[in-house]
């Protein structure tokens, strides 16, 4: 284990090269032989040869941090490698990992999407990550703000499922800094993972080699919100290279989040509305889907009149008035009731729908 981390660990490495020196055999050998002054894979340069021979004790130095920090530590061919990795060409010739490796086992769905997500793309995240972990199915993501933080707490919501995460940086660091309680919760009910060794910062660079472990990992992947442009689309293609099934969530086409979505959908990705079009996706469609249950007071007539005017879009309070025909003073009694009992939600005077 700690020389298959030391070699994670060395100076100037890349997940290419490592994955190349991890399938030499066994890693304490390949080890020993770079400290020796061994060039033991061809295309190397110089400068990373007399790095890499200069670090003889950074194998134990690995080991005690991992130690510290309750890291366990796999690589390709090694006890625990994950299953669905094994094939994959990019896949990480080591893995760092808090938790238990055998949630990879379980069926898996990744859920992914914006950081800057809406109150709507937010709740319906978090409502289908309880309801996948409810029927069992282990959630898989980034542990990012926005799409991926809801979805993991709607799983840890659920008294089923082991939620997978999948961080850009060391496992014991905490980023973004606010998601610690969820990041050590996924670690005692299921596993945190990540190709960095201990106390690697997040760096930008880190992100797309993070995402294409996360689609390596995952079944069926499912983005909720994304820009046509945005980071989750690096996990779609890198979900597409592995002929993982790609679903979307259909937005308003008014709201630039949902540009990459309805794109998606537009290019051939089949359309999710609840868990049950993602049980179809992974081939479990016998029996009925457990879901979460709605404990919110259904609208009255005309609150359901006033969510309708949102037509999927956030609003001002204007614009429902105008949309409804209803006096400003109603439709506000009626926000203050629909948001009091979680149907709508506002910021900065926009006001969103939580239908989902």
């Amino acid at each position: 284990m700690r020389h298959a981390a030391g070699l994670a660990a060395l100076p100037l490495q890349t997940p290419g090269r490592l994955r190349r020196l991890v399938k030499l055999g066994d890693p304490s050998s390949t080890w020993t032989r770079i400290m020796d002054g061994e060039r033991v894979i061809p295309g190397v340069d110089e400068r990373v040869w007399r790095a890499w021979r200069g670090c003889r004790g950074l194998e134990d130095a690995v080991a005690a941090r991992c130690e510290d920090a309750g890291i366990s530590v796999t690589w390709v061919g090694g006890p625990g490698y994950p299953a669905p990795l094994l094939g994959d060409l990019r896949g990480p010739g080591v893995l760092f990992h808090r938790g238990d490796l055998a949630s990879l086992a379980r069926r898996r769905v990744g859920i992914i999407g914006t950081r800057a997500a809406s109150r709507a793309g937010a709740a319906f995240a978090r409502r289908l990550g309880n309801d996948l972990a409810l029927n069992d199915v282990a959630v898989v993501s980034g542990l990012a703000r926005g799409i991926d933080i809801a979805a993991h707490r709607g799983a840890l919501v659920a008294a089923r499922g082991a939620p997978v995460a999948v961080v850009a940086g060391g496992v014991d660091v905490t980023y973004p800094p606010e998601h610690g309680a969820e990041r050590d919760e996924i670690a005692e009910r299921g596993v945190v993972v990540s190709e960095a060794p201990p106390g690697t910062a997040p760096e930008t660079h880190r992100f797309p080699l993070r995402n294409r472990i996360l689609a390596g990992l995952c079944e069926v992947l499912v983005v909720v919100e994304s820009r046509a442009r945005g980071g989750s689309m690096i996990t779609v293609r890198e979900a597409m290279m592995r002929d993982v099934t790609v679903l979307a969530v259909p937005g308003s086409p008014s709201m630039p989040v949902c540009d990459g979505t309805n794109a998606l959908l537009r290019d051939g990705c089949g359309p999710v509305t609840d868990v049950d079009d993602v049980m179809v996706a992974l081939g479990l469609v016998t029996g009925a889907h457990l879901r979460s249950v709605d404990t919110r007071r259904p609208p009255g007539a005309n609150e359901q009149f006033l969510l309708d005017a949102f037509c999927g879009t956030p609003r001002t309070c204007e614009e429902l008035v105008i949309a409804t025909g209803r006096e400003r003073f109603e439709v506000g009694v009626m926000l203050g009731r629909l948001e009091a009992d979680g149907w709508v939600a506002h910021d900065n005077g926009w006001w969103e729908a939580l239908t989902a």
